[in-house]
């Protein structure tokens, strides 16, 4: 039975050619740029932050005018093909934010002023929310999903050096290490980021906007190989209610799906880990004598204050949660560092179950990802054995990275020690991934946590936390999930 269920557990499912993971941002912004360079057509920006200044090849020098900061990128094509029609639509951010981001993107209108580029600030969004999606279309051929924004703090290699100048931005200090996970699809997947773009084009704008017209060619970045070629995936939302939109919540179904049908390993790798509905999700499983892995991959310390306040102190409680829950020893939750021991700032949303679904996207475990905030991502449920090796080859190299050692080391000691957390325990000889610390918190910090602060899961509790908690607690109810987990699973 596929998880994967159009108007439930996702938007729409459809064909793509060729789909390829591209883990960090160095391979992101390198894909990026070609595909730029290659677009006859469109080139459509979707984003929760936008920084023109962005350098998509950094060398350690970061001057006033770099010709490949984005900005200069995006005019420069606009100036060369008449024909090209560019367009970003990014969240219209609240003033405190905007803040910690020198103003960007609000600032970025100036750039683009009196150009051919289309740039415009998207706040149709119920107070307090946010447009967090994260995607670029290349003349509905080509699109790009996942966790990372492209902004001036975000470039960083699966190294993770401990001090890396190619980290330069522009006020000439460089930023901590930093992981991203962002996948690319083809063919009709491509043209359903495109329909999604110009959906929110129109609400945005009141424009309506026609698919571009055939022009051939194709924009797949030639260094690029695909991982997986003639498959399928799914594109599902979260969407909260607001004037004549209705919610739309099915990353949260399609969570709470792939949890029940988990066989033998659940892997999330994820910025912010807050939701209740997730963790007596993953506690029921955690119950079962013959239950999966459950192996959570998170930063060690929220970067800002205001994550750390809220964030950090309610992720606490899920985390201890599931180590009450965790009867057979099957969960592992950590924090990755270089190689000297400086934490690494995890900011990709990515899930993988078994060798069956991966899941890409800009949506974090928390409750405003759930129903207040807009997310997107992308799903690739394996169709055959070779797909289900591909999954698997995935959710390795990405654990395999951030231990110092290559996917193949992490396959090989999955088979000679019988699971992941196993092979984990053998590999990280170096403490290259640390448990997540349960640190002695305030009295608002508790209070804070409590009640989700700063993590509504609906407009309607947006300005009652009073309330929040008694909701949040009621629909996470273990009845419920094991509701959910046994019309799922009779359906294997």
């Amino acid at each position: 039975m596929s998880l994967l269920v159009p108007g439930d557990t996702c938007w729409r499912i459809a064909p793509a050619d060729r789909v390829a993971f591209l883990i960090d941002t160095e391979a992101y912004f390198t894909a990026l740029y070609e595909a730029f360079r290659k677009a006859r057509r469109s080139i459509l920006i979707l984003g929760w932050a936008f920084d023109p200044r962005t350098r998509l090849f950094p060398d350690g020098h970061d001057g006033p005018n770099d010709p490949d900061e984005v900005g200069h990128v995006l005019l420069d094509l606009a100036r060369e093909r008449p024909d090209l029609d560019i367009r970003l639509l990014i969240w219209k951010s609240a003033l405190p934010i905007a803040a910690t981001q020198e103003f960007f993107p609000h600032k970025a209108r100036a750039w683009f002023r009196d150009s051919r580029v289309r740039f415009h600030l998207d706040d149709k969004v119920p107070l307090g929310a946010c447009h967090h999606q994260k995607a670029v279309v290349i003349d509905d051929r080509l699109a790009f999903c996942g966790g990372g924004d492209i902004g001036v703090d975000r470039w960083d290699t699966p190294g993770h050096l401990e001090h890396d100048l190619r980290r330069i931005m522009p006020d000439q200090d460089c930023h901590d290490p930093r992981h991203e996970v962002m996948v690319m699809a083809d063919g009709a997947a491509a043209r359903t980021f495109g329909d999604h773009f110009r959906e929110r084009w129109r609400c945005a704008t009141g424009e309506t906007l026609s698919p571009p017209p055939e022009a051939g060619g194709d924009p797949w970045p030639d260094h690029i190989p695909p991982h997986v070629t003639d498959t399928r995936v799914g594109v599902a939302r979260t969407a909260p209610p607001w004037q004549d939109q209705p919610d739309v919540h099915e990353i949260r179904d399609l969570a709470l799906a792939s949890i029940a049908a988990a066989r033998e390993t659940i892997y999330l790798e994820n910025q912010y880990f807050t939701s209740p509905l997730i963790a007596e999700a993953l506690a029921n499983r955690l119950g079962e004598p013959e239950g999966p892995e459950v192996v959570l991959i998170s930063t060690g310390r929220s970067p800002s204050w205001f994550d750390k306040l809220t964030m950090d102190n309610a992720r606490a409680n899920t985390v201890w949660r599931l180590r009450a829950a965790d009867v057979f020893g099957r969960f592992r939750a950590f924090y990755p560092v270089t190689a000297a021991g400086s934490k690494i700032i995890v900011h990709s949303k990515v899930s993988v179950f078994d060798d069956r679904l991966a899941r890409i996207g800009s949506a974090n475990l928390n409750n405003r990802s759930f129903g207040f905030d807009t997310e997107i991502e992308v799903a690739l449920e394996a169709e055959d054995e070779s797909a289900r090796r591909v999954v698997a080859a995935f959710r390795d190299r990405l654990v395999a990275h951030f231990l110092g050692y290559t996917g193949d080391a992490v396959s090989k000691a999955r088979a000679e020690r019988g699971g992941l957390i196993p092979a984990i325990d053998a590999l990280n000889r170096e403490g290259r991934l640390r448990p997540i610390e349960l640190t002695r918190r305030s009295a608002f910090g508790v209070f804070t946590a409590a009640y989700h602060l700063g993590d509504p899961a609906s407009p309607e509790d947006a300005w009652r936390p009073w309330r929040r908690r008694d909701c949040l607690y009621r629909d996470a109810l273990p009845a419920r999930v094991q509701r959910r987990s046994k019309s799922i699973t009779s359906g294997r």
